[in-house]
């Protein structure tokens, strides 16, 4: 992984690396350091730019690397801005101890940790710390709740982090989100993205991951096993319904 330089350098997080570099030994015991594109980032290193999207089948990484750079900068592990105490049932892996942030120089330390599988619980949390910009989140649908949450949180430059955010999105909320987002690095924001969307995957200027039993690669959108699945999909239906309804 290429070190990027030049106005890169000023992003809240440059370069995600190891932190302690024995990885071995009573080390190996830990599950996180079995998962291939963890222990990638472990023994390579890894550089971010402003716009980074994580795709790839459930399992192979893509929350362990988004949940370890959010707690690393600061933010609660169940989502949160930078400094937010929210906690209840602490299931975090070990990564973000084992790694260190190379930081932007002059680089804004804000930042938003989204969540999607922890927010019903983040909800609470806000109506017990009562803001008076916030509504009454748990009165919102499921996607309207993000929305709001996204447009209060995400606005001034920082680093914002989104762990599967369509899930509570309809396509025209997805559009709305990837036009915020969009927004957000034209502004001097970065943003990290882990997703099973190709809509939000298709955020533009974005270095594109797939994350598998190889690790971490870079591809082009249209090349994602994610893009070319659901093209076949929405192409003929049928073809996977007969496979998997098949009696």
């Amino acid at each position: 992984m290429v070190a990027r330089t030049g106005p890169w350098s000023t992003l809240p997080v440059r370069r995600v690396q190891a932190g302690d570099p024995k990885l071995d030994g009573e080390r190996g015991g830990d599950w996180h350091l079995r998962v291939p594109a963890v222990r990638q980032v472990l023994e390579h290193g890894w550089d971010l730019g402003p716009a980074t999207v994580l795709v790839g089948e459930n399992g192979a990484g893509k929350s362990t690397l988004v949940e370890g750079i959010a707690t690393t900068f600061g933010m609660a592990g169940e989502g949160g801005s930078t400094g937010s105490m929210h906690r209840t049932r602490p299931t975090e892996s070990g990564f973000a101890h084992d790694i260190q942030l190379v930081r932007g120089a002059g680089a804004p330390r804000r930042g938003f940790f989204l969540r999607a599988e922890t927010m019903h619980g983040f909800y609470t949390y806000l109506d017990e710390h009562p803001s008076a910009r916030d509504p009454e989140f748990h009165a919102l649908s499921h996607g309207e709740s993000f929305l709001e949450l996204i447009g209060s949180r995400m606005m001034r430059p920082g680093l914002y982090v989104l762990d599967e955010p369509e899930s509570a999105l309809s396509f025209t909320g997805s559009l709305a989100l990837l036009q915020h987002l969009h927004d957000l690095v034209r502004n001097d924001s970065q943003v990290i993205l882990s997703t099973h969307s190709p809509l939000l995957a298709a955020l533009p200027g974005a270095t594109i991951y797939e994350v598998g039993e190889w690790g971490l690669r870079e591809c082009a959108w249209d090349e994602l096993d994610l893009v070319t699945s659901w093209r076949g999909f929405l192409d003929a239906p049928e073809r996977y319904l007969r496979h998997v309804l098949a009696d």
